[in-house]
């Protein structure tokens, strides 16, 4: 069980570090605002830039993704297949 909130921890990170950094770069205009990291990207015009929206895009994906796989679905899913087997087991 810890191996998988491990795993899902590392992912938030990676994740969460990565999209602050592409969203820091790509997304803020000004520090002085209130509203970071989440504004629409203005100004990006090359490939290079795209890419970047692209790779903070994922970055973020792989945040929620990541631990939510780790912390909900494969604890869910063990969970669901011992019980059907202690219930076949039962019949």
């Amino acid at each position: 069980m810890t191996d998988e909130f491990m795993k899902g921890f590392a992912l938030l990170t990676i994740g969460g570090l990565g999209w602050i950094t592409f969203g820091g770069w790509y997304r803020t205009p000004s520090y002085y605002e209130v509203v970071q990291l989440v504004n629409p990207a203005e100004g990006v015009n090359t490939a290079y830039g795209e890419v970047g929206l692209l790779a903070g895009d994922m970055f973020f994906w792989l945040m929620i993704l990541g631990a939510l796989t780790f912390w909900v679905l494969i604890p869910v899913s063990r969970q669901l297949r011992d019980s059907l087997d202690d219930d076949a087991t039962a019949n």
